[in-house]
């Protein structure tokens, strides 16, 4: 049974939805799914743009045939060719044996590491360079190197006639398609939004300077469209110029919220009572947006996702053998490895019994250029009453940071 959607007009949507897949790239968990997005554009010359997982091969083989309705099929251009996009494109060039792929030399590479015993692409295999053309009747696709965006090979594909931009990983998001399709019905959504930034922090946000390269190589581009390989597709100038906005941010490491992410890790609670007692003093002084997150107890990604969205972070270092408590350590490591920089940060320290794990988080944390606001809040165990006046001075300093920033 075929699942098709028309997104424009003769492009349609071929993709599948994958609510079993629990850990994208087997590392970022997936409450809802994730869907992988396919399009096919009919014109004098059919193309399909990337393929699915082979977990969705059936369905997607399916698919594919429904639109092409007994036509042949000319052209497979491969945006990416990591395997949840190409895992099902030997069978269809196995299909379809008049199909050429249409790929960079580093695509070719990669199909041949993913499938060494395959000789279907032998002899149909069309190289494109940045910039190169091609036109398929009334349509003309440019194709647009993007590479890092997240993998060497990326390029996306810009289709020139209605200003068109098929993007492949970029402008994704986490969650499978709900009914609707286009991005308009989602963006209010703020558990949307959540995914959408989590899908890019994690997978992409290492690679902000070459995000902003493509920005700016496709700045004078006109776009009435914005096809992603997951998620929903933006089809209207309010959704195209949100999402265009918030890549901006985060490509440029900017903060969204102006608000304060308490990060901490407590083995019996005494920690955790000095992030609690840190928020309430926050609100007393009046802020809004306020957020505590336990390292030990939620996938990082969703931290991560909400460190970058937030002006102000509070790390919470804990000793552990006199060494960073275990998870806090990994968490940092992770953090730092998404590009996390220019933030205002502050820091809870407990040490017990001795060791260095505030020097240490300090020390992960050192290339990101932050600038550290308050004093350091040290407690030895537990907090003691007349330390009470200490994290209030923290909270003040954190406010009139908050204050003085414009986002």
């Amino acid at each position: 049974m075929q699942f098709t959607k028309k997104v424009y007009e003769n492009i349609y949507w071929v993709g599948t939805n994958d609510r079993g897949l629990k850990r994208f790239e087997n590392m970022f968990i997936l409450p809802n799914g994730v869907s992988y997005n396919s399009y096919i554009i009919k014109d004098e010359k059919n193309v399909l743009m990337d393929g699915v997982d082979s977990s969705a091969l059936r369905t997607f083989l399916e698919n594919v045939d429904y639109v092409l309705n007994g036509e042949d099929l000319d052209y497979i251009i491969v945006q990416h060719m990591e395997p949840d996009h190409c895992g099902s494109i030997d069978f269809i060039l196995k299909t379809y044996p008049n199909c050429k792929f249409v790929g960079n030399a580093k695509s070719i590479k990669f199909f041949k590491q993913f499938y060494p015993n395959d000789k279907f692409v032998d002899g149909r295999f069309i190289e494109i360079r940045d910039g190169d053309e091609l036109n398929i009747g009334k349509r003309n696709l440019k194709f647009i190197f993007a590479p890092m965006v997240h993998w060497p090979e990326v390029f996306m594909t810009y289709e020139t006639t209605e200003g068109l931009f098929f993007s492949a990983d970029a402008f994704g998001s986490f969650n499978v398609i709900e009914g609707h399709i286009q991005a308009k019905y989602y963006i209010n959504n703020d558990s949307w939004l959540d995914e959408n930034r989590r899908y890019y922090i994690n997978i992409v946000g290492k690679h902000g300077k070459m995000v902003t390269n493509l920005l700016k190589k496709v700045s004078g581009f006109k776009i009435n469209a914005i096809f992603p390989l997951h998620g929903p597709v933006y089809e209207d100038k309010d959704s195209i110029s949100f999402i265009l906005d918030k890549y901006d941010k985060w490509a440029n490491f900017k903060p969204e919220t102006k608000g304060v992410n308490i990060i901490f890790s407590s083995m019996y609670g005494n920690t955790e009572l000095a992030s609690d007692l840190l928020a309430s003093k926050l609100d007393e002084l009046g802020v809004e947006n306020i957020r505590l997150r336990d390292v030990s107890d939620i996938d990082f990604s969703y931290i991560i996702a909400d460190s970058h969205k937030y002006s102000n972070q509070v790390f919470v270092a804990m000793n552990y053998n006199a060494e960073l408590y275990h998870k806090m350590d990994a968490f940092l490591r992770e953090l730092v490895g998404t590009g996390y920089k220019n933030r205002h940060i502050s820091f809870i320290h407990n040490y017990s019994w001795g060791g260095k794990s505030l020097d240490i988080a300090k020390s992960i944390l050192e290339s990101g250029k932050h600038k550290y606001i308050g004093e350091d809040f040290i407690i030895n165990s537990s907090m003691t009453e007349n330390q009470e006046r200490d994290i209030e001075n923290l909270a003040k300093a954190i406010k009139e940071d908050l204050d003085n920033q414009e986002i």
